[in-house]
């Protein structure tokens, strides 16, 4: 496993800081939809951080629904993490920027949809989840905020809002059906 991989997340909060940073060079240059759709990414990095850091998610994981087996791996958890969330939160904020702004739901959703899932899940199994409180303070207010800001936006319509809340439940979705293949899989082999 390259040290890439094992140790991502130990970089999140360097680069979350510096994206947060940056806001002060492009404020004038932004509007404030535009922004909030942008502060998304190093909100979601700084819930990583909380999430992630000393492997709290992949323990939590494999020992609360895997009860000890490995049902997720560190390369797995970069692979849904770098490429995927940071990924799709830029992608996002591009195309709110370069092509309609309601493209923007797409990582604001995606904080939201994480944010209950996190809620949830704690709720359920009445007790704290690794990225509970960055999930109910930053991603509810701030993404909240976000979404109302959006919402009022004339050329933001109902199209963009089912397009963003469908993708991100379309990936808390695929997510959860992954892990409990996995875990499937191995409750057959251990009964064979």
């Amino acid at each position: 496993m390259s040290n890439s991989i094992k140790y991502w997340v130990y970089g999140t909060l360097p680069a979350a800081l510096l994206l947060m940073g940056l806001l002060p060079a492009v404020r004038s240059a932004w509007s404030v939809p535009i922004i909030l759709v942008y502060l998304q990414l190093p909100i979601y990095m700084l819930h990583q951080v909380e999430e992630h850091t000393s492997d709290r998610f992949l323990r939590f994981v494999n020992q609360t629904l895997g009860h000890g087996k490995e049902i997720i791996t560190l390369t797995e958890i970069f692979w849904i993490n770098v490429p995927g969330v940071w990924g799709l939160n830029l992608l996002s904020f591009l195309l709110a920027y370069i092509f309609h702004l309601g493209l923007g739901l797409i990582s604001i959703y995606l904080c939201l949809v994480n944010a209950v899932t996190h809620l949830i899940f704690s709720i359920v199994q009445k007790q704290y989840n690794p990225g509970l409180l960055t999930a109910l303070f930053l991603f509810l207010p701030i993404s909240t905020f976000s979404l109302m800001s959006m919402t009022h936006r004339p050329e933001v319509n109902l199209s963009f809002h089912l397009l963003g809340i469908g993708l991100a439940i379309l990936i808390q979705v695929f997510l959860i059906i992954y892990f409990r293949r996995k875990l499937l899989k191995l409750h057959c082999s251990k009964l064979k």
